[in-house]
């Protein structure tokens, strides 16, 4: 039986609650939750001046992959996949709408103990019709292999649970529970999500809301336990 879990964590580039950047709080809830495989959103290298992915990845002795969406002269800003597990193949999706903030995500099939499981992460746009846009795209990319293990994780920003592009996932997934993790001092919308096929090998989804995890980003970690 393999066992991995697989976290969803929007790090609000590294800047706390407390409006304070502290890339040591990012890590130190990582190794709270002792994850196999993370989906980051809103990483950035501009606030600190390092590269937070590769530091990250150095921190966890992870494999990382960047799924950067803006690069700019002093930096760049984006999606990040950090990976126990060895990497088998990656690539990039753009999801990108017109006059909208760039947007896309990670594919990635990995070797989870020699059983192959394909993980899908994102960073989905603020406006409904890009959701929807966005949301038919990324079922393509599990369309092409229907009978493959797999996993879509990420920030969807989807404020309603009856949303349209939700409505959408669930018809292709079946639905999962959806926790609230935003704003982390206190949250009330369910914002970051995960999807498992089939979706009997998702066991459990959780919120990680450590006193640390609460000050460290506005979102809390969303925690998936999978079984196979």
């Amino acid at each position: 039986m393999r066992r991995l879990r697989v976290v969803s964590y929007n790090i609000h580039c590294g800047i706390g609650w407390d409006g304070r950047f502290n890339e040591q709080r990012i890590l130190e809830v990582l190794k709270e939750i002792e994850p196999d495989v993370v989906a980051l959103q809103e990483v950035e290298s501009r606030a600190s001046g390092i590269d937070m992915l590769e530091w990250l990845a150095k921190g966890t002795g992870f494999h990382a992959i960047a799924g950067t969406t803006l690069l700019r002269s002093d930096g760049h800003y984006g999606n990040g996949l950090l990976t126990r597990c060895p990497v088998i193949r990656s690539s990039l999706l753009d999801l990108s709408c017109d006059r909208r903030e760039p947007r896309g995500a990670i594919s990635a099939d990995l070797d989870c103990g020699g059983e192959p499981i394909r993980i899908v992460a994102t960073h989905l746009g603020l406006r409904p019709a890009e959701r929807r846009d966005q949301v038919q795209m990324l079922l393509k990319l599990f369309r092409e292999s229907p009978d493959d293990r797999a996993v879509l994780v990420g920030d969807l920003n989807e404020w309603f649970l009856w949303g349209r592009p939700l409505r959408r996932l669930h018809k292709y997934f079946k639905a999962t529970p959806s926790p609230a993790t935003f704003p982390s001092v206190l949250p009330v919308f369910a914002l970051d999500r995960v999807w498992t096929h089939p979706c009997a090998i998702l066991r459990k989804i959780s919120v990680h809301k450590s006193r640390k995890a609460r000050i460290a980003s506005d979102h809390l970690p969303l925690v998936a336990e999978l079984e196979f």
